[in-house]
């Protein structure tokens, strides 16, 4: 019997010290002249990173309301997710960043204050992309994000389809009008109205700058020869306040003849289940990185 326990530990310490594991750096900043502050990321850098020349395939993951560039790691486990994942080859050797967006959406607010969407695009992703050994064609660069993240990774490929070629959105934060008419006005005041204006009630919150932010508004309008050229996965858990929108976007997808991949899992808004689904997602991004 002590025998047979041994190999069983040498057999689980052998597959363990096989898993390759990569590198991570936290409290990394942006020095960003459009906010007129230092944005902070962290980065994940694969596990031969440093013992080769090769420049890797990225994507940006992008966090969820309240969080911040940490909470993937700190959270979402996403270092030793990426490592297993990528060890056993159900992942190419990627480079993962999370920048911080604080409580900003992602986009650019009604009023010019806050234009993140403008430092996303213009001066972080190039400040990355020069920093780091990338692949900088649109064919290795994805995006993926969970909740106020995953709003935020949609828009993204949607406003700039020839900057990325899949986005992952998880549990993303879409709603439709009539949940936005239905917030409370504390709510809509703290979460809301800082991007689209305060003290707004009923109707008058569908402005025009939320609907050129809202992805049930403004896909139609877009150029769909482009979009069709990015490939989209998006998934939400059946027990998620978020399901209804995700549920409409993909049946206005489909009527816009937009391919795409739709999950319904088993789940509620929480780590269990994006960390259950990030294989998943970045499988789905890294298909294109081959």
């Amino acid at each position: 019997m002590k025998i047979i326990f041994a190999i069983l530990i040498l057999l689980t310490t052998s597959v363990f010290a096989q898993i390759s594991r990569g590198f991570v750096k936290e409290g990394l900043t942006v020095k960003s002249e459009i906010l007129n502050k230092e944005v902070r990321y962290t980065i994940y850098l694969p596990f031969d990173y440093n013992s080769s020349n090769r420049f890797y395939p990225i994507v940006y993951l992008l966090h969820g309301y309240t969080d911040n560039d940490m909470c993937w790691l700190q959270f979402g486990e996403v270092n030793m997710i990426v490592d297993e994942a990528i060890s056993s080859r159900e992942i190419p050797p990627m480079i993962i960043v999370t920048p911080d967006a604080d409580v900003s959406w992602y986009i650019n607010n009604f009023d010019g204050t806050v234009m993140w969407e403008d430092f996303f695009i213009k001066e972080f992703i190039p400040a990355i992309e020069k920093e780091y050994r990338v692949r900088k064609e649109k064919r290795y660069r994805g995006i993926a994000g969970l909740s106020m993240g995953g709003y935020g990774a949609l828009n993204f490929a949607l406003k700039y389809p020839d900057m990325f070629s899949s986005t992952a959105p998880m549990s993303a934060a879409i709603y439709t009008d009539e949940q936005v008419k239905s917030y409370t006005q504390k709510r809509w005041n703290d979460v809301n109205g800082v991007l689209f204006g305060k003290n707004l009630v009923g109707e008058d919150r569908i402005t025009k700058h939320l609907k050129m932010n809202s992805a049930l508004h403004f896909l139609d309008s877009l150029d769909l020869e482009k979009i069709r050229k990015v490939r989209f996965y998006f998934d939400c858990g059946d027990d998620d306040y978020l399901s209804i929108g995700n549920c409409k976007l993909h049946i206005k997808m489909n009527a816009l003849k937009i391919k795409h991949e739709f999950r319904i899992r088993d789940g509620k808004h929480s780590w269990n289940y994006w960390r259950s689904g990030l294989v998943d997602a970045l499988k789905f991004i890294g298909k294109k990185f081959h």
